[in-house]
């Protein structure tokens, strides 16, 4: 894939300055709510309590989530230490041509939530048009809303994005009263929201039943679990902090605090909303709970929920993806195009009943790319990284014409073996992705391709943040500084290092 100039240099993908790390731990508590609230996890509570009663749908999701969080913390550390997006930290563990394999994966998985999340706003619509005019087509609502998002994300225009930040607050108020409305729905019923199970399992399956909840939760956040540093990049930290609780402060909260207790409520509200009206679709159980002007609202802030969430979290991820895989010949609009017929393609409106089984497969896959740069980043380089050779077309990221086999050895191997124990997908993807990437890496390919910040495992060098360098330096301040001191003749050392002279200008 040739392109004019050194493609590894666009500059979006440079490391962020420290001056542009602006995001608090407040900010990224706000954020985390925005993301978190997501109608899609509706699915998971409405499966989980078939088989189990609502305690345990909690309990299950809680601990999903903190597991999840924690190999988002873990990976978002990158980020943090470095400021380094995902697709560029992706080149060490596969490569500078096969970063792009792993990253389609996450530019498909992101088109289909665009695709479930345009079917969940088509439904509103269609809601809103039939209260008014007595229409009824959901599939032309459907066609027409994505038709709207996809020209509005491809000709950047940002009003819609002024919803975004009215999105997750109308969501949960209406989540809140959903809960409230449908918990006295199951009572009505005579069912106790906290006792009720449609299909009770005890025993080894009951076990099951508890870990695929679990496994559904991980995988439903894996993506953002391996893409994590692209967000992390912008947190700010502290320099020359070498403490990684203190310096992962703000990932900390958010993902182990924030993330958990918004998710949990909407998996929660999601098995209350199959009890009361045997389906676990939001827009269903509006119809269901609401009439009137009031539905006619509520469906319309879904809409402008839907709308977005979809252009900043799934539209544009996905559309850059497939634009920076395709280069020049695949301008950003183009991306934005194939990201919806793959959305559309996808079949949403089918997606959403098979939720969980596809969460297991997906969340395998994901989570031993997680895996394999767990492995990479901490137990091989330790946390040391050679960032100028990653922009470096002939650096040591090469390797084979542009491939890490022990990467993609690694992962295929690590999400072949989690789908086959898919009651435990995530954790297996995890665990085996980085154990055979370790192995292969450290025995294998890092003997025929040798690894500088391996061979000379310098903090000073290879580190980022934890000594206080801003990296973004490599690119912009290649000539020798003039120092603040008068060396004296014994001072003077001759270098042609260009990370041993941005260390020497701060």
């Amino acid at each position: 894939m040739e392109r004019e100039g050194n493609y590894l240099k666009s500059p979006d993908l440079l490391p962020v300055t420290h001056q542009q790390r602006n995001i608090g731990t407040f900010g990224f508590a706000v954020i985390w709510i925005g993301m978190a609230i997501v109608l899609a996890a509706f699915a998971i509570g409405g499966s989980a309590i078939i088989n189990l009663p609502l305690p345990m749908v909690i309990l299950a999701t809680l601990i999903g989530s903190c597991l999840i969080g924690v190999f988002m913390t873990l990976i978002g550390d990158i980020g943090i230490e470095h400021g380094l997006s995902f697709p560029v930290y992706m080149r060490a563990p596969f490569g500078t041509f096969g970063t792009h394999i792993p990253s389609l994966v996450r530019g498909v998985t992101a088109a289909c939530w665009f695709g479930l999340n345009t079917y969940f706003g088509a439904l509103a619509i269609n809601g809103i048009l039939n209260l008014l005019f007595g229409f009824d087509n959901w599939f032309i609502c459907f066609l027409v809303f994505a038709a709207l998002q996809l020209f509005n994300t491809s000709l950047g225009i940002k009003s819609i994005e002024r919803f975004a930040d009215l999105a997750a607050p109308v969501i949960i108020l209406i989540s809140c009263w959903m809960y409230y409305t449908l918990a006295d729905n199951a009572t009505s019923q005579g069912k106790n929201i906290w006792t009720w199970v449609e299909a009770p399992t005890t025993g080894f399956a009951a076990f099951t039943a508890f870990m695929v909840v679990v496994m559904a939760n991980m995988g439903f956040w894996a993506t953002l679990a391996a893409d994590m540093p692209s967000l992390s990049r912008f947190f700010k930290a502290l320099k020359n902090e070498r403490n990684w609780f203190k310096r992962n402060k703000t990932q900390l909260v958010g993902s182990l605090v924030v993330m958990p207790i918004t998710n949990t409520f909407i998996v929660t509200i999601g098995a209350v909303c199959y009890m009361a009206v045997a389906s676990a679709d939001p827009i269903n159980a509006l119809q269901q709970s609401a009439s009137g002007f009031i539905l006619g609202i509520l469906l319309l802030m879904i809409v402008l929920a839907q709308w977005s969430t979809n252009t900043s979290a799934n539209v544009v991820p996905a559309a850059t993806i497939f634009s920076n895989i395709g280069g020049p010949k695949v301008p950003f609009w183009v991306g934005v195009v194939i990201a919806g017929i793959i959305g559309i393609l996808a079949q949403p409106w089918s997606l959403f009943d098979v939720m969980v089984n596809v969460l297991l497969i997906i969340g395998g896959i994901l989570t031993a790319i997680v895996g394999i740069l767990f492995a990479d980043y901490y137990l091989i380089r330790k946390r040391r990284v050679d960032v100028k050779a990653l922009y470096d077309l002939e650096g040591q990221f090469k390797y084979f014409n542009g491939f890490n086999m022990a990467g993609l050895i690694a992962w295929v191997i690590g999400g072949a073996v989690a789908n086959i124990f898919s009651t435990y997908s995530s954790l297996v993807g995890f665990f085996v992705g980085a154990f055979v990437y370790y192995v292969l890496a450290k025995y294998w390919w890092f003997k025929k391709y040798p690894q500088a910040e391996i061979e000379d495992p310098n903090d000073e060098k290879y580190l980022g943040i934890t000594v206080g360098r801003n990296l973004d330096e490599l690119f912009t301040q290649p000539q020798m500084p003039t120092p603040t001191v008068e060396p004296s003749e014994d001072d003077i050392v001759e270098t042609t290092d260009p990370l041993l002279e941005i260390k020497g200008a701060e």
